[in-house]
């Protein structure tokens, strides 16, 4: 009888095994299954993290390498609970965008639940992807805490998160401050080309002796430095025109008509038995950008018991930098040979400076 050796049954079992794995190869071939990645970069930016207040969603995410999202494909995100209002969102409060280009016109659009998805985006590995949901719809929880959120494309996922803190209250008093300076000026000061004859102090415009046909004039001049939202106002007023104790009086410009426009300084008409024509006085200012308008070279207003706007301004104001800070009053008076002789006339003037925190 013919026997094997121990050495040939050996090899013969290997070879039989080796085919047997063949075999079982080809009748069930090699499979490649896609494999599930994830989403990079995964980001949601709130408008607003305060509790119970409706917010908007920034939504960020990058296609993985290896990955893409086709116009087929489903995106969704995921709010946790907590968030209301979600399926109340349409279409048209999204805008998503591929690598911040134009927005994409989304298809399938579904709010339902606490899901919103929609396709017919298409990205390639490496783009990004945003979602910016409006900030009317979508409330946020009333529990401080952080939150997951979960964006799906079908085949990749990401998850981020968001904290839904306080809002901080940041507060600060800044104390008001208003400082009103009259100061008296030199003679020969210039303001609107006219110049000053006389030197004033803080309290007195010295007209002096009068002489007929020549005019005298007196300047001051006035100082703010404020930190009101609304600036201020600064007006000057008369408690009487120019008079003497023997009821004679020197009327307001232009004889005694109380002009309220600026207007060319004139001389007294000078009419007999019109007393009003005998001498005026009035005043200026260079305030450049006076509410009404400012005056020109030589222009003048009656000096008048009703409170005469003379500089203001529409801010904060540092007391030295001009039409802001500072400005230039000249008040001048004129008489005829006519007018009454008095040693005592005299007037008070009031300057009233209001400003509007």
């Amino acid at each position: 009888m013919f026997v094997l050796s121990k050495r040939a049954a050996s090899a013969s079992q290997v070879i039989a095994t080796l085919l047997a794995i063949a075999t079982v190869m080809f009748t069930l071939g090699v499979y490649n299954y896609a494999q599930a990645a994830n989403l990079t970069s995964v980001s949601n930016t709130l408008t607003d993290s305060n509790p119970s207040s409706l917010s908007g969603h920034f939504v960020s995410f990058t296609i993985p390498t290896g990955s893409s999202l086709g116009t087929g494909d489903t995106v969704t995100i995921t709010f946790p609970t907590g968030f209301t209002g979600v399926a109340t969102a349409t279409s048209g409060d999204l805008v998503v965008r591929v690598d911040g280009g134009a927005p994409v016109a989304i298809g399938a659009f579904s709010a339902v639940g606490q899901n919103i998805s929609f396709n017919n985006v298409a990205a390639t590995a490496g783009q990004v992807v945003t979602v910016e949901i409006e900030d009317y719809m979508i409330t946020n929880p009333a529990t401080v805490q952080s939150y997951e959120f979960t964006i799906s494309t079908g085949t990749d996922t990401g998850k981020t998160r968001v904290a839904i803190v306080d809002n901080v209250t940041v507060s600060a008093i800044v104390q008001t401050s208003f400082d009103f300076v009259v100061s008296g000026l030199a003679s020969s000061t210039i303001v609107n080309n006219v110049t000053s004859t006389i030197s004033g102090t803080t309290t007195t415009i010295p007209f002096g002796i009068l002489t007929a046909d020549t005019p005298a004039s007196v300047a001051q001049r006035l100082q703010v430095t404020t930190n009101a939202v609304g600036g201020f106002i600064v007006t000057v007023e008369q408690d009487q025109d120019l008079l003497s104790s023997t009821g004679a009086d020197i009327n307001s410009f232009v004889d005694g008509s109380y002009e309220n426009s600026p207007t060319t300084w004139a001389s007294p008409a000078d009419t007999l038995g019109n007393t009003d024509t005998y001498g005026h006085w009035g005043l200026t200012t260079n305030d450049g950008d006076l509410t009404g308008g400012a005056f020109g070279n030589d222009e003048f207003v009656a000096a008048s018991t009703t409170p005469r706007l003379v500089f203001d301004h529409n801010g904060s104001s540092d007391g030295t930098t001009q039409n802001i800070g500072q400005v230039d009053v000249l008040y001048q008076v004129e008489i005829t040979s006519l007018q009454e002789a008095a040693d005592d006339y005299n007037t008070t003037l009031t300057y009233i400076a209001t400003p509007t925190f």
